[in-house]
Formats: C-alpha cells, sequence, structure tokens
C-alpha cells in the first residue's frame, strides 16, 4: 500500500536511504531534511506485527514553475522487481498531475528502470539551474555522471 510519509517513518525512510547512499546509488538525507521535505515522501508499506513496515520510498519535489524532481527513490532489496519502484512513481507522477506540473524529471544511476516508466533521457543543460542546488551536497560533485531523464504529459 502507498501512502503519505508519517513523522514517525522518518528513520525508516532515512534507514532505507541510508543504505543505498552507502552504495553510492543515491544522495542521502539528513534527518533534519526529511523532516523539511517529510510532505514530498510517499511510502510504499507492508503490514508487519501490528504496525507499517516501509520497504520503499520516493518523493516529488516540486523544483521550478511546471517542474518537478523525482528523487530519493528506493525500494528494499528484499522487495525489488515486485512492481514497487514503479507504483511509487505513478503516484509522484499523479501529485505532480493535481498541481498542474506536466514535466517531472529524475536523476538516475537506473535509466532503463526510468524508460519502462515513459521517461525519455535528457541532457542536464536543458534542466534550469536551480535544479542543482542538491548537488552540492554530494559527494561526487561536479563529477556527476546521473542520467537526467524527463517525463511529459
Amino acid at each position: 500500500m502507498i501512502r503519505n510519509a508519517r513523522m514517525e517513518d522518518v528513520k525508516a525512510i532515512y534507514n532505507l536511504l541510508q543504505h543505498f547512499s552507502n552504495k553510492g546509488l543515491l544522495l542521502a538525507r539528513s534527518f533534519s531534511a526529511l523532516y523539511d521535505q517529510l510532505r514530498d515522501f510517499h511510502v510504499y508499506v507492508l503490514p508487519f506485527n501490528g504496525t507499517d513496515r516501509i520497504v520503499g520510498a520516493g518523493a516529488l519535489h516540486i523544483s521550478w514553475e511546471n517542474l518537478a524532481e523525482i528523487r530519493s527513490l528506493a525500494v528494499d532489496e528484499d522487495f525489488q522487481r515486485r512492481g514497487i519502484g514503479s507504483q511509487l512513481v505513478a503516484a509522484c507522477l499523479a501529485e505532480a498531475e493535481t498541481f498542474g506540473i506536466h514535466r517531472v524529471f529524475t536523476l538516475t544511476y537506473q535509466p532503463g528502470f526510468f524508460a519502462t516508466l515513459g521517461f525519455q533521457s535528457i541532457d542536464k543543460k536543458e534542466l534550469p539551474h536551480k535544479v542543482w542546488s542538491d548537488c552540492i551536497n554530494c559527494p561526487k560533485f561536479p563529477d556527476c555522471n546521473e542520467e537526467a531523464m524527463i517525463w511529459q504529459r
């Protein structure tokens, strides 16, 4: 089940993102950043011992006029290849449409995954400079090798 993230989810989201950040697959988020951006996050939960177990997370971050970013998309390795990532992306795209946003980009090491969801590769230079504000916190800056992709309705 997908739902909006809640305060009690922050530690689980942090741990999930940290796991993939340690592998160099996405940008880590601090607890402070997660609390600040909690409204951006959707989580995929499974019932476990009477509580919700977070097995996936993804955020839709509004970047600019008619432009948003899907970021911090992660699915627990034990639950990958079950459509959870695709469902999280679909939830983010649906939310973008409710805001009237018709262009959504991502920076990814998994371009094949996003291509199956209708995203197309673009040159990073086509994105406004404002979207690079998080890049300064990345250990790979300025030599980023993520691929920029965009979905447009």
